[in-house]
């Protein structure tokens, strides 16, 4: 079954102002409120001299939300990168073979991709450009955002925390007198959080008091 909230954006770091990257991948995985919080990173990164390759899974391509219509989000993509997304495996399978890009980030990262990844499952251009990465050495960073994290997704949180190559932009409990099981990354610790990983570190603190 498709994730209905699936899609990955890879990015080809051509300039930036420290460390940055000659070709990094940054995904979001979810059309959920939390997208509406990555879509400005990508902008960001495009400001540094980015040039963004959108990947989309066939779910997002073709779901509309509450908070997006599926081509609304095809447009906006396009409008930011200036590219058209890949949204079929065929088209992602690639990435690996050709060593497209040294990073990738999945941001937001809901819990059901966060198990596919913890399960080496690659049924979807977003696990499929995951796998592709890993199978190359080259970290992935995950910016979750999952109602679940803190419970049956936290063995699958777990497993990945402990994986080479994978690395989690800090993240915290969102709303714990409402939701006590969700976890939220900090999305706007993306670009530092991408700087580690180039140094194999994990920025740390990972766990945050995510409203400070």
């Amino acid at each position: 079954v498709l994730e209905r909230k699936d899609y990955v954006v890879l990015a080809y770091i051509k300039v930036a102002k420290e460390i940055w990257l000659k070709k990094a991948a940054v995904g979001p995985v979810s059309v959920n409120c939390t997208i509406l919080t990555v879509l400005p990173h990508i902008k960001d990164l495009v400001a540094e001299g980015a040039d963004i390759l959108p990947i989309l899974s066939p779910a997002v391509r073709n779901t509309d939300t509450r908070f997006i219509k599926a081509d609304d989000l095809y447009e906006k993509l396009v409008e930011i990168t200036g590219k058209e997304p890949i949204s079929t495996m065929v088209k992602a399978e690639p990435i690996g073979p050709q060593k497209l890009v040294d990073i990738m980030v999945v941001a937001p990262c809901t819990g059901t991709t966060l198990a596919k990844l913890a399960l080496g499952l690659s049924d979807t251009s977003v696990t499929l450009a995951c796998k592709s990465q890993l199978r190359n050495s080259r970290p992935v960073v995950l910016a979750i955002s999952t109602n679940d994290g803190l419970g049956t997704s936290a063995k699958n949180l777990a497993a990945l925390l402990n994986k080479k190559q994978v690395y989690f932009v800090p993240f915290g409990q969102d709303a714990p007198n409402i939701k006590q099981n969700s976890l939220i990354a900090k999305m706007d610790l993306i670009p530092e959080t991408l700087l580690a990983a180039r140094e194999n570190r994990q920025l740390q603190p990972v766990l945050i008091d995510y409203h400070n």
